[in-house]
């Protein structure tokens, strides 16, 4: 049996969801599309790379673009984009939390769970927006800003692991899809501020929203491998569990190194932005 919508649990809430498009999602024909598709993906993401470094191969006798009104542009519409994600996702994962105890908002089945309504249908917008997020490294190669590998590394690893915990429905899910909408919509509404002119002073709070969740991460993937132990029934895709904990725990290192160099050991007058 499926959870209910969060207006559906609390009615006073349905002013806040008046679009049937949302409220009549039915998750179809998305994970199989995934899994179908995984060697496109993988090839995506090897056209990425190669372009990565034919980008910054091709830029290096050319004066930089400025595009700061398209790079405004852009990150004011992935900070929005993000921000009514995280509307639509944080608060169903929190009552889910509340609710269902730790135990059911992990290891649920994800359809039942969150794969319908508002919350399944930006959970699908969250997965296929990884593709056009790629174009975040067009504006850095272009402008010949420092190419970091968090950035690219980042990129190509979320796509694929999105891709696939879609494919096989993996009911932690949605842990991740909250966070990074929210994570992104401070980080890229940061950004829009600085492409704008306005350097805020909380560049430090981006890095440790960032950290945390890569801290969170880890967390849950430890909490599903200990309810599985456990010999709970959890609907958890065990290769999707072990490419989660690789990928949180190789983040959490890189974004820690990030943080230590960035705020412990740089003079404040070095510190520049890198997106």
């Amino acid at each position: 049996m499926r959870a209910p919508f969060l207006h559906e649990a609390y009615p006073a809430l349905a002013p806040l969801y008046p679009f049937a498009f949302e409220n009549d999602f039915v998750l179809s024909w998305q994970p199989s599309f995934c899994a179908d598709s995984m060697q496109a993906a993988i090839g995506l993401c090897a056209l990425y790379c190669v372009l990565c470094y034919a980008g910054r191969h091709w830029m290096a006798t050319r004066a930089p673009y400025d595009l700061k009104t398209a790079l405004a542009g852009w990150n004011l519409l992935l900070a929005t984009f993000s921000f009514c994600g995280a509307v639509r996702t944080v608060p169903f994962l929190l009552d889910s939390i509340y609710q269902r105890g730790w135990y059911q908002s992990i290891c649920s089945e994800a359809t039942d769970h969150y794969g319908n309504g508002p919350t399944g249908l930006w959970v699908a917008l969250f997965i296929f927006s990884k593709v056009p997020e790629l174009v975040d490294t067009f504006f850095i190669v272009v402008r010949k800003k420092p190419l970091i590998f968090l950035h690219w590394y980042h990129h190509i690893t979320v796509l694929m692991f999105c891709w696939h915990a879609f494919a096989v429905r993996s009911a932690s899910g949605l842990y991740f899809v909250a966070m990074n909408y929210s994570v992104h919509a401070i980080m890229y509404f940061y950004y829009f501020l600085t492409a704008v002119g306005y350097r805020p002073r909380w560049a430090l709070m981006v890095t440790a929203v960032q950290l945390s969740q890569m801290v969170v991460g880890v967390a849950v993937c430890t909490m599903s491998v200990f309810y599985i132990h456990r010999g709970d029934s959890c609907h958890v895709d065990h290769a999707n569990l072990k490419w989660g904990i690789l990928m949180y725990s190789s983040y959490l290192v890189l974004f820690l190194k990030f943080f230590i160099e960035r705020y412990c050991f740089a003079p404040k007058k070095s510190i520049k932005k890198t997106q």
